[in-house]
């Protein structure tokens, strides 16, 4: 294996090209926007598992000078009564905890991190279709310009253009959710320090964090009807904050403030998921990150899984005697992990998951930290490991 395309120059997809270059391997990456791969309105949190994957990485210190450190989860009914309080991360590990930061930023410090080790990203160069021949695999792009590789990474998202050509029968749903994000300047009550509040109501998921400058983070998962495209697209910030304020004062009264003093545009999305068991890969094509197994945000897990894929699949290369068995091991190891955090996610969002206790925070409980520790750890032999399975 000495070539690799990258299609998506997102996390996924620069994650990856960072984790190819660690283990050796010659990667190019081609990004269909013209500058940055991501919206840098919305934002996110990296849990401890997508933490530990950076570290694996070296590219920790990269990641930590953006956002700020979350150490604990507090959930509150929607009367605003605490039902739990509890910590994230490992305390013992500053690498660990987990951060709450703009998708944008994120995305940079991967793209400066890339540029670091000499990671070519060509940007502008829009994907429309994929050929597998005798010589390796082709993408042509828009412009007219190809380039062929021995393996193509689809890291290209939620409405990949590599997964449509490979498994055009996937096609992403919805999972039941209205998802809200935006930002509340001098913010007070929100909770305690480093500290993520969320608040469970009965048709709302509220959740806030607030920087050390005083601005508060939040969102708000709304059931209902999806948006139409054209409703993301033209809705003002006044009009989302309209709409939100009288659901919150019924069912999350302890949220109106905060979004009533919303500063700045209120972003809006629709909650969507990949259906598990559908294809990953063929021939020479394969696909991670939100292409292949995209979840409802309501784990708060998609950057962290995409950021553990590109782990787990330059080790999976580095380690396994070929490219076949190489993708087939990267399978084995992901799908079971993926698919768990999709069905778990997709079931909260359509409120069928359980409501007792936390289990409406940002990560999923399986598989096993012990295992997840060395799937990640750069130096475990992924030959050695069998295949992690959900209890």
């Amino acid at each position: 294996m000495t070539r690799i395309l990258v299609i998506g120059g997102g996390i996924a997809g620069t994650a990856t090209a960072v984790a190819l270059r660690k283990a050796g391997i010659q990667v190019r990456v081609y990004e269909a926007h013209p500058d940055s791969a991501e919206d840098i309105g919305a934002f996110l949190t990296l849990a401890g598992n997508g933490m530990r994957a950076l570290a694996q990485l070296d590219a920790s210190a990269a990641v930590t000078s953006v956002g700020f450190p979350l150490t604990s989860m507090r959930v509150v009914d929607h009367a605003g009564a605490e039902i739990a309080h509890v910590p994230l991360g490992e305390p013992g590990d500053p690498r660990l905890r987990y951060r709450c930061l703009r998708r944008g930023d994120l995305n940079a410090a991967l793209q400066a991190e890339a540029a670091r080790h000499g990671i070519d990203i060509v940007h502008g160069a829009r994907l429309v279709s994929v050929e597998d021949g005798p010589g390796g695999v082709t993408a042509r792009f828009a412009d007219g310009s190809t380039a062929t590789g021995d393996l193509l990474v689809g890291a290209d998202g939620l409405s990949s253009t590599v997964r449509r050509a490979i498994a055009p029968a996937t096609q992403p749903r919805y999972a039941g959710q209205r998802v809200f994000y935006g930002y509340t300047g001098a913010a007070s009550g929100s909770g305690p320090d480093a500290c993520i509040t969320m608040v469970r109501g009965r048709t709302i998921a509220f959740g806030c964090a607030v920087s050390p400058a005083g601005e508060a983070h939040w969102f708000a998962r709304v059931t209902g009807e999806a948006l139409s495209t054209a409703e993301i697209a033209q809705g003002p910030a006044a009009g989302w904050r309209d709409l939100l304020v009288p659901l919150l004062r019924e069912d999350a009264p302890a949220a109106v403030d905060i979004v009533a003093a919303a500063t700045g545009d209120i972003l809006v999305t629709n909650a969507t998921e990949i259906p598990t068991g559908g294809p990953w890969r063929a021939s020479r094509t394969l696909l991670i990150g939100d292409a292949a197994h995209a979840a409802s945000p309501a784990t708060g897990q998609g950057a962290s899984m995409a950021l553990e894929d590109a782990v787990v699949l330059a080790k999976s290369l580095r380690d396994a005697p070929d490219t076949e068995a190489a993708l087939s091991l990267y399978e084995a190891l992901r799908r079971p992990r993926t698919e768990h955090n999709t069905t778990v996610s997709g079931n909260i969002s359509r409120g069928t998951h359980p409501t007792s206790g936390p289990a409406r925070g940002p990560a999923p409980s399986r598989p096993g930290d012990e295992d997840l520790v060395r799937l990640l750890d750069w130096d475990e032999d992924l030959m050695t490991m069998r295949p992690i399975q959900q209890a």
